[in-house]
């Protein structure tokens, strides 16, 4: 029996509907559905029913750069802001000592010695601090694996069939991963959630700002492309060693025959859409994500560990006419870093990792420093829930051991790891990854060196917006997972 809403409840519901204006970045409540028109009254002379067919909708064309599901990302509200008298490691250039940067209308306006400061700007004095661009990983998987790590939450991995690019990593996004936060209070900024590495073909990777939202549409970067999660070696040849592929050469069929459809269904569409005439050909979610690989509108983040892997991976792209973005963990990237320059393939790699299993056997530490000194676009990532909310101590430690080596790396070069060269990798360095005017006013003011152990997160903004204040515990924030205990001034519960 449906028991009738008592008093209480009715007033919690009115009061909750009356609630302040929301934040600049809520979805906007839905427009009133107007009422529906009264169908007309039958006459003698309508002696047969009218049919009206309906119209087909977007969801049955397979267009190029097609976007079902857009980002409603909106920034969070800002202030004019001048940080001044801190050391600016810009990204993009050499460190700015003694310098200041305003932040205006959600972008950097000015950066270098001394800005000016208009009337209405927050002035924080850094104090001789440093700051960077926010942080940005290439290679996460919050959201679709969150925490608490239970059964329940494993969704970075469609293990059913080799080839699953049809998945889409988005649709696994939790909003409320308590990891979120953590990886913004470690001054993470913008994060590419992928699938997982079972598949040879796993989905779809989508690009967030770590920002609170209530859907993952609420994250999403905009504008930023989509990338495509491909992996070679053990893994995919231990998921499916009893239904295929079994060895590293099925892998590589099983690659080329994807690819093969791909191609056929690409042609197709493309021919249809220059001339819509006729029944279109059959939609296929699988072969629509190769396709638009194919057509240079997703990039390809491949998983890969072996130089030689890495070789045959390159060699399949060129049978296809796609490029490789970045490949993934290469623990062996040192050994073609010359191949990855000249190809133009960037490399998320590890600070440390190597020799868990036979494939990761001949990772070294210096793995980074050499193939940054070889010329090749070097990324330190983290594939980490932990790892990824210190990528700047990442970052450092590859730097130690670079020059341990004997490696002539610069701390500028260092940063770039972990700022402008993941954004190139995902496809957004125009807006974000360095403090040049006109970008992204995302940016992380630090109590010391960002590459020294001791160094902390004081300040992250994101589009200009403080949304990380470590000062200020009562603005921190909070996924609904965690509202179960919220301290409060009382010390009550």
């Amino acid at each position: 029996m449906i028991q009738p809403m008592r008093p209480t409840r009715l007033l919690l519901a009115l009061v909750a509907a009356g609630c302040a204006a929301a934040p600049a970045n809520t979805v906007p409540a839905q427009s009133p559905v107007p009422a529906a028109t009264p169908a007309p009254t039958a006459t003698a002379t309508q002696t047969a029913a009218v049919t009206v067919t309906p119209k087909p909708g977007d969801g049955a064309t397979s267009r190029p750069n097609a976007d079902p599901f857009p980002s409603t990302y909106a920034p969070f509200a800002s202030r004019t802001t001048v940080i001044r008298n801190v050391n600016i490691y810009t990204g993009a250039g050499p460190l700015i000592r003694n310098g200041a940067v305003l932040l205006q209308d959600g972008k950097i306006a000015a950066v270098g010695a001394t800005v000016n400061a208009p009337a209405n700007a927050v002035v924080i004095d850094g104090q001789g601090k440093y700051v960077t661009p926010g942080l940005i990983d290439t290679h996460s998987h919050l959201g679709v694996y969150p925490a608490p790590g239970t059964a329940a939450h494993q969704d970075g991995n469609e293990g059913t069939s080799p080839v699953t690019a049809y998945v889409w990593a988005e649709h696994s996004v939790w909003p409320q991963d308590p990891q979120f936060p953590r990886d913004l209070a470690g001054g993470t900024t913008t994060i590419q959630v992928l699938p997982g590495s079972a598949n040879l073909i796993g989905g779809r990777s989508v690009t967030l700002k770590v920002v609170p939202s209530r859907s993952v549409q609420g994250m999403k970067f905009p504008g930023a492309p989509y990338g495509l999660k491909m992996a070679c070696g053990e893994n995919p040849k231990r998921v499916y060693a009893n239904r295929g592929p079994a060895t590293r050469m099925a892998n590589v069929a099983g690659y080329r025959a994807a690819w093969i459809g791909a191609e056929q269904y690409r042609r197709r569409w493309d021919a249809w859409l220059a001339k819509p005439e006729g029944e279109p050909p059959a939609r296929d979610l699988n072969n629509e994500t190769l396709a638009e690989v194919l057509r240079g509108n997703i990039l390809v983040h491949n998983h890969c560990y072996q130089a030689d892997e890495m070789m045959q991976m390159i060699d399949i792209a060129k049978e296809f006419g796609y490029r490789i973005r970045s490949f993934h963990h290469g623990v062996e990237a040192y050994k073609i870093a010359d191949v990855l320059a000249r190809e133009g393939i960037s490399a998320s790699i590890w600070s440390d990792w190597g020799g868990f299993k036979m494939e990761a056997l001949d990772g070294i530490k210096a793995n980074v420093g050499l193939t940054h000194v070889a010329g090749a676009r070097t990324i330190v990532h983290s594939d980490d829930a932990s790892y990824s909310q210190r990528l700047n101590q990442e970052a450092a430690k590859s730097l130690t051991a670079a020059r341990v080596a004997g490696l002539n790396i610069s701390d500028e070069d260092a940063i770039r790891w972990i700022t402008l060269n993941p954004a190139w990798a995902l496809g957004i360095d125009r807006v974000t990854g360095s403090l040049e005017v006109g970008k992204n006013a995302d940016l992380v003011l630090w109590s010391a060196n960002p590459l020294s152990v001791y160094a902390r997160t004081e300040k992250v903004w994101i589009d200009g917006a403080m949304l990380f204040d470590r000062a200020d515990t009562s603005q921190r924030w909070r996924t609904d997972f965690e509202l179960g205990y919220v301290p409060n001034d009382g010390g009550r519960r």
